[in-house]
Parts: structure tokens; C-alpha cells; sequence
């Protein structure tokens, strides 16, 4: 869905998305590249292509709750609360693939404690 997005950008390896605590009003979705995803200095998930961040920040209009850093030379793409809502309300596949995501990362997060 994001792979001819027009707006995508292109950030370099090291490159700091957000910090835990920070004010969030955007979601990314990477086209290529990894990014990582900590908290308090310990790798929570790679994400890859396909994949997606920030997505909280949508929903619950709260602090981010973690640390996301490139991992690699990235593309993202950068979708805030009017895309979002958008894509939510048009098409219902994006909706449940952010669902899905956070899921598994429950999940995910779950097992490690």
C-alpha cells in the first residue's frame, strides 16, 4: 500500500525516529530498511519492511512508549491522525493490520517478562 508513496523519506542508519516520553503525532510505515525498536537500552523488535511504528501515538494521543532508532538506511513512510483516519474508515485491511501488529508485539512483550 506504501510501496509508490510519493512522500516517502529516506533517513540514514543511527537516525532517531522518537524517544520514549516524546509527543507523538505521526505513524511510520517502512518500505525499506530496519529499524529497532528499545526500551531503557534493550532491542524490543526489528522492524522491517512492511512493517510499521508509532502507531500508539495515533490511538491513544499519549507519550511514545519506547525508543525507535534506524537500524539501517531507511524509507519510511510517515502517516499522521487525517491519513490515518482515512485509511482506517477506506480501507478496512489497514485497520486490521494495525491491530495485528499490536497484537503480536503484546504478545511478544508478554513472553519477555
Amino acid at each position: 500500500m506504501f510501496a509508490s508513496d510519493l512522500d516517502a523519506q529516506q533517513y540514514p542508519a543511527g537516525h532517531r525516529f522518537f524517544a520514549a516520553g516524546d509527543q507523538g503525532d505521526v505513524m511510520f510505515v517502512v518500505s525499506e530498511g530496519e529499524v529497532e525498536i528499545t526500551l531503557r537500552g534493550k532491542v524490543l523488535e526489528t522492524v522491517h519492511a512492511g512493517g510499521m511504528f508509532g502507531e500508539l501515538a495515533l490511538i491513544d494521543h499519549r507519550e511514545r512508549s519506547a525508543d525507535v532508532t534506524a537500524k539501517t538506511d531507511v524509507k519510511v513512510s510517515a502517516i499522521d491522525q487525517k491519513r490515518f483516519l482515512y485509511l482506517v474508515r477506506n480501507h478496512p485491511f489497514f485497520a486490521l493490520e494495525v491491530m495485528k501488529i499490536m497484537a503480536d508485539r503484546l504478545r511478544k512483550f508478554d513472553d519477555m517478562l
